[in-house]
């Protein structure tokens, strides 16, 4: 080795010892007498000391010539400092130098690597090798090593046996977009890369191995965000012989074991919702349970306390439903004008907002006090269980786009109110997902999820009746207001699996080409089998504390797709367009 320790292990124990340290200069200060250097590897930084008349004249000389990330090795006695740094772990000493080395010399980088850094996503994207070397990046990253290392401890431990699937594969119709791959033995061909090892997870359950599980990287050509990329990781797992009860369980356990070891919190039992009731209550089928404030509808299914008044607003809608934002009833008429023109934005779509101030002294002022006597306006505080103090926002219109306009409102609030506490983490499991969604444009049905879903059992009658109303045997984990994991309970017997490639639009023939190899393995002796897939990046994220999963990928793309460092995807010489029979006008 070239160094006898890190810079991040040293300490009052090692005073008077010799030792050699390798890394990058963080920075240099030079006081004329006597010069302090900042030594950083990836455990840390130790603070290197050079004094005029006790270190060396050509060690000095190397010393004042360093730049910002050159990488040197330098050997020295520790010392106790007489200035401590209590920021630092190595802050009780520092190394007094008699050999300094310069292994590679760096130009000036594009910016400081530093926590607080001064280069934007752009630059250190391209440069993310630099990158890398920050602190707070770099810890990420060993964050992301963590939940990896003890997903794996906790699955080992339950019998589940991790098996690789392959990277190049079929491509199927349903889904996302795939990534293709032409092959040049089959002109004219391609494979695909998987979106998921959906079928490879099943047919290892045909093949008796029980307990399967894989951190397995997956591709989907979608359109990216903050928390997608093209290319992701999943927790991927699948068991033979259990009910949807057990599946939940045994991944309930898994994410509290690793809130416990990684970020040493005691996550509560995981409380569990119907799809029905998160879309009546919240409007999102990820509901944030870190705060109340659920949906009371004033004309709806159950009840109308608004029609009937002359305000046509709330008389020609279909729906009439709102939230109460406690302690609240304090905003201005410029707040609510500022939020109502917030709801207005073509990303949101309302039309409006109405609002009910329930005042301190138990009085009520509404937007619509020229339509709705007190008694009416009392009612609605009564259906909200308002208090004095807060404030009742109220969204009407078509149900479905009047329950997601009004989540984004709820989740705003809960920002603005302080409700959404990052250091908190309330985990969910919400259940019974609809089996299929009717696509206008396409004039078809579509899964829900996907083709191998198994619908409840109660409702598999209803497959010849009404398709609106069955029930997926599916389940999704939703953390903090993120959907973090999702599967289901899958279809084993050949007939129902061709029932339901029927109803999706496939022909025998169609399902028999895309999809033979799976219903041909079911007649060998398929057992009952479930499973469940996990946002790995996106979980690491939220034990990270952060919006965005780029910062806990090692080389993510950007929001084109693009890795800006490498310059890629890129054009490809006509020499390989020829040798892959792909013509190009």
């Amino acid at each position: 080795m070239l160094r006898t320790h890190t810079c991040g292990e040293l300490s009052l124990e090692h005073v008077n010892q010799e030792v050699v340290l390798c890394g990058w200069v963080q920075r240099v200060r030079d006081k004329g007498g006597m010069i302090w250097l900042d030594l950083r590897d990836r455990y840390g930084i130790t603070q290197l000391l050079f004094e005029e008349g006790k270190t060396q004249a050509n060690v000095l000389e190397i010393a004042r010539s360093l730049g910002r990330e050159f990488v040197i090795s330098a050997k020295g006695q520790v010392i106790e400092r007489l200035s401590k740094n209590d920021k630092i772990a190595t802050g009780d000493i520092e190394i007094r130098i008699s050999e300094l080395n310069i292994l590679n010399p760096a130009k000036l980088p594009p910016f400081l690597i530093e926590d607080e850094t001064d280069g934007g996503d752009d630059i250190r994207m391209k440069y993310r090798y630099l990158d890398l070397r920050r602190n707070n990046v770099r810890k990420n990253l060993q964050l992301r090593h963590q939940v990896a290392r003890h997903t794996r401890a906790y699955l080992d431990d339950l019998d589940f046996i991790e098996v690789e699937t392959p990277v190049l594969i079929k491509s199927t119709p349903e889904g996302a977009r795939d990534f293709v791959v032409p092959s040049r033995m089959n002109p004219g061909e391609f494979y695909a890369l998987p979106q998921s090892p959906q079928t490879f997870k099943q047919l290892l359950m045909v093949a008796g191995f029980d307990r399967y599980y894989q951190i397995v990287k997956c591709f989907r050509d979608e359109d990216l965000r903050a928390d997608r990329q093209p290319e992701f990781t999943q927790i991927d797992c699948e068991m033979s012989f259990v009910t949807q009860e057990d599946v939940l369980n045994t991944f309930e356990g898994l994410i509290r074991n690793l809130f416990a070891k990684v970020k040493g919190l005691d996550l509560p039992e995981v409380p569990r919702m119907t799809y029905a009731d998160a879309m009546r209550l919240y409007g999102s089928d990820k509901p944030d349970i870190r705060f109340d404030m659920q949906f009371v509808e004033l004309k709806g299914a159950a009840q109308d306390l608004t029609s009937g008044k002359g305000f046509s607003v709330f008389d020609d809608a279909e729906l009439v439903v709102g939230i109460c934002a406690p302690d609240s009833a304090v905003y201005t008429r410029k707040q609510l004008d500022e939020l109502t023109e917030w709801l207005k934005r073509p990303q949101i779509g309302a039309k409006g907002l109405i609002y009910v101030r329930y005042n301190t002294d138990g009085s009520l002022k509404s937007s619509v006090d020229k339509f709705y006597a007190e008694e009416d306006i009392k009612k609605w505080a009564e259906a909200f269980n308002a208090k004095p103090g807060d404030l009742i926002l109220i969204i009407s219109g078509a149900s479905d786009k009047a329950r997601k306009q009004l989540n984004e409102l709820r989740l705003e609030m809960g920002t603005r109110l302080g409700l959404r506490n990052p250091d908190e983490y309330r985990a969910l499991w919400v259940l019974d997902f609809p089996l299929l969604e009717y696509g206008e444009a396409e004039n078809r049905w579509f899964a829900m999820h996907h083709p191998f879903t198994s619908p409840k059992p109660e409702d598999i009658a209803l497959l010849d009746k009404n398709l609106g109303e069955v029930r997926a045997n599916a389940y999704d984990m939703v953390i903090n207001g993120v959907e973090v994991g999702g599967g289901s309970v899958r279809i084993f017997e050949k007939e129902l699996q061709k029932q339901m490639f029927g109803i999706l639009g496939f022909t025998e023939e169609e399902a028999q080409e895309q999809f033979g190899f799976l219903m041909n393995a079911f007649e060998f002796g398929a057992p009952p089998h479930a499973g469940i897939a996990f946002g790995f990046d996106r979980l690491c994220s939220i034990f990270g504390g952060a919006d965005s999963i780029r910062d806990f990928i090692a080389f993510p793309k950007n929001n084109s797709g693009r890795d800006v460092m490498i310059d890629s995807p890129s054009v490809i010489s006509d020499a390989q367009l020829k040798e892959l029979a792909i013509k190009v006008e």
